[in-house]
């Protein structure tokens, strides 16, 4: 049930129109007039809301009795829109110094922090606005009528959007992560210079690192991980690669 808003505002619409078009004559929609405008930052709460309740579970961290940090985590709201996918034992534990008179003052102003974040989120919006909107003027069209062009064009492109989806997508993050600092809060680093890595199994560990270990720790791992037979290995690995591209 804890995805199901995932589910409903995400997916609905979609599934709707194609079995629409499948069931139908005429193409319409298979329920007419369900259309629903999209919640900012649902994929972030639906995650960040599912580990807190799994943390609790295991026994990972105490439950939080003060509604005021608890929604504060869940909705902390650099990260609402492109992440990362913070965890209760990170973000919700640092929220929680604000109960302490002595550790609260770690969040006072600080000029050199301050100038850090700053720096942090010039570099992110120069990525996501400079080059990865930019490079998607290249990528849409050649993209949007791929038959005019020839493999080297097409090739061109294709590397350009290898690197607008990670300008867009790090710009984002980093411009997060640089308001977070701004405030005296460290949120994880999702990004590692995923280009740089040297095989397929660094390329996974370096891109979108809180939603891969998120599914690493609750989906992965609770499966039995690589610790079973070699058909069962692949199922969980499967699984995870079909729950992530979903």
């Amino acid at each position: 049930m804890l995805f199901a808003p995932i589910a409903l505002f995400k997916y609905f619409g979609f599934l709707n129109q194609e079995l629409g078009r499948l069931l139908s004559v005429d193409g319409a929609p298979l329920i007419p007039g369900m259309e629903f405008i999209l919640p900012v930052g649902i994929s972030f709460h639906t995650f960040q809301t599912a580990g807190y309740l799994l943390d609790v579970y295991r026994g990972a961290r105490r439950a939080e009795r003060h509604l005021g940090i608890y929604l504060l985590f869940v909705s902390f709201f650099p990260q609402l829109a492109a992440g990362p996918i913070e965890r209760s034992t990170h973000l919700l534990a640092k929220l929680e110094d604000f109960r302490d008179p002595e550790r609260r003052r770690g969040f006072a102003f600080n000029a050199d922090r301050a100038t850090s974040g700053l720096r942090l989120i010039l570099w992110g919006a120069f990525k996501k606005l400079v080059i990865a909107d930019n490079l998607a003027l290249i990528v849409n069209e050649v993209y949007g009528t791929p038959d005019a062009y020839g493999g080297v064009v097409l090739l061109l492109a294709t590397y350009c959007f290898a690197y607008q989806i990670y300008c867009d997508f790090s710009g984002y993050t980093d411009i997060a992560r640089g308001i977070g600092r701004i405030f005296g809060i460290e949120l994880l680093l999702n990004f590692d210079r995923p280009y740089q890595a040297t095989s397929i199994r660094e390329f996974w560990q370096r891109w979108h690192i809180s939603l891969t270990t998120w599914f690493r720790d609750y989906v992965y791992i609770p499966l039995g991980g690589n610790r079973v037979s070699t058909f069962r290995w692949l199922a969980n690995v499967s699984i995870v690669l079909v729950l992530t591209g979903i």
